[in-house]
């Protein structure tokens, strides 16, 4: 297996992520997955030297997170995995409980760690552009879960060119965390 930088970043991933949008349960899409039947597929990417492994907190609203991190807890060390999750989509039916503000990055990471059942992220994407949060307000937070040690890195999922390149000069402009990924839209 081949293990290249992450972006300009030091962190080295495998060229191959195992993506876990259908792992969770069957009552959130039909399509997914249970934790049986998940399993195998996380040991085996292990087996072939897959480490980069990557979820969302919106992915079976949060069984997918659960059913990795007992996966990974079982079949390998902590360190010998890079993991990485997602932020923006609600997680229930109060305001707050969505998006990109503050308030649910704050609430949502710990949430993250929690299903996980580690202490830190290798990487933390935000899910979407929050039309309706300041992005100043989004990247503030994303530096700040960064200098608590929660989160190593930070990217980006699904967003346009020139929103991505807003953030970087932000970023840069204020001093704080630059994302170091980006997943394209599909």
């Amino acid at each position: 297996m081949d293990y290249p930088r992450l972006g300009k970043s030091g962190l080295k991933v495998s060229r191959i992520c195992l993506g876990t949008m259908t792992y969770g349960s069957s009552q959130w899409r039909d399509w997914v997955l249970d934790e049986r039947e998940s399993r195998p597929f996380i040991q085996r990417a292990l087996e072939l030297g897959i480490n980069f492994f990557d979820t969302a907190d919106a992915y079976s609203l949060g069984v997918s997170e659960e059913i990795l991190g007992r996966a990974l807890n079982d079949f390998t060390r902590r360190d010998e995995v890079v993991i990485a999750s997602k932020v923006f989509f609600p997680m229930g039916d109060k305001p707050n409980l969505g998006g990109l503000s503050r308030v649910h990055i704050m609430q949502a990471i710990d949430d993250s760690l929690r299903r996980l059942g580690t202490d830190y992220l290798d990487l933390y994407q935000i899910h979407r552009w929050d039309p309706e949060t300041p992005i100043d307000e989004t990247l503030e937070a994303l530096h700040d879960v960064v200098k608590s040690g929660k989160v190593r890195y930070i990217g980006t999922s699904s967003i346009y060119a020139w929103q991505f390149s807003k953030s970087l000069y932000l970023a840069d402009l204020h001093g704080w965390t630059r994302f170091v990924s980006m997943q394209n839209h599909y």
